[in-house]
């Protein structure tokens, strides 16, 4: 049986715990911030970082994982294990993935395997999980990649975002938009879909904001994947507390875990945005 090592970055949003756990590599990602460069998760917090973009009133930009990083950690890797599975954060949303199917590309076939998570966040780390599941019930690169790839489509990832002005700062948003959004409270819920961003509702009130992810969580409980579910957030607590009360009422409390957002991830979003991530079965 081929030993495979399981990698990801830093934007997956697992716990530490869960990392030590499912035996998770983890690669950092780096924010760049008033001229200064962090490790993400390692150097500053979220909560550090929040109160830095206040002072200095930029947004932080983001530094992905180049291929000679990634050439470099995969080498590393193979001195311990005879084969890599890299999943990390989407096409969709950084080049890290291209990054990592270019050093790849150094190394001989059968070696390292590469896959589109098409998502970000904790939607990241439920194929994660799947992916330590399939290892461990002996699963070789290959067949893990397959496995997870078929996963893909059925991961569901919504945020409701409490504050217009990340979105806006980033490019999201515009001017106008965020005017008239601040002035109607609009607190609109973000989807991932195919491998982007989407918004699908604007609720008026951080309230209803949450009740609707709710509403989402529970259209779906029928066929819900039952082994994990993440409610993550950016410094969010009592959102979190509210919402894994609801959702105790339709689902164990064992099978929910909360987890932060890193920052790399709340650059994008903002305080007080917060998720309900699982998995649906296929039909």
């Amino acid at each position: 049986m081929k030993k495979v090592g399981i990698i990801t970055d830093s934007t997956s949003d697992l716990t530490k715990e869960l990392h030590k756990q499912y035996n998770i590599e983890v690669l950092p990602l780096y924010i760049i911030l008033d001229g200064k460069t962090y490790t993400d998760g390692v150097d500053i917090t979220t909560e550090e970082m929040y109160e830095k973009v206040d002072e200095c009133g930029q947004l932080p930009k983001s530094s992905n994982v180049p291929p000679a990083m990634f050439e470099k950690y995969f080498k590393e890797y193979l001195e311990k294990y005879d084969q890599i599975f890299y999943i990390g954060i989407g096409s969709g949303f950084s080049a890290t993935y291209q990054n990592a199917k270019i050093a790849a590309e150094s190394f001989e076939d059968g070696k390292i395997f590469v896959a589109d998570s098409k998502n970000l966040s904790s939607g990241i780390g439920l194929l994660l999980l799947k992916a330590c599941k399939f290892r461990d019930e002996g699963c070789d690169g290959g067949e893990i990649l397959k496995r997870v790839e078929e996963l893909v489509p059925y991961v569901r990832t919504q945020f409701a975002i409490n504050t217009l002005k990340y979105l806006h700062m980033g490019g999201r948003c515009s001017g106008v938009s965020r005017i008239f959004g601040t002035m109607l409270k609009l607190k609109p819920i973000i989807k991932v879909v195919d491998g982007a961003m989407v918004v699908t509702k604007k609720p008026i009130g951080y309230n209803r904001a949450l009740n609707a992810l709710l509403e989402y969580a529970k259209a779906d409980f029928p066929k819900m994947d039952l082994e994990h579910v993440f409610i993550t957030h950016a410094v969010a607590k009592s959102d979190e507390v509210y919402l894994r009360s609801e959702l105790n009422k339709y689902i164990d409390n064992s099978i929910i875990t909360e987890t932060c957002a890193s920052g790399v991830v709340a650059t994008h979003c903002g305080p007080r945005t917060i998720g309900i991530l699982y998995i649906v079965k296929p039909e």
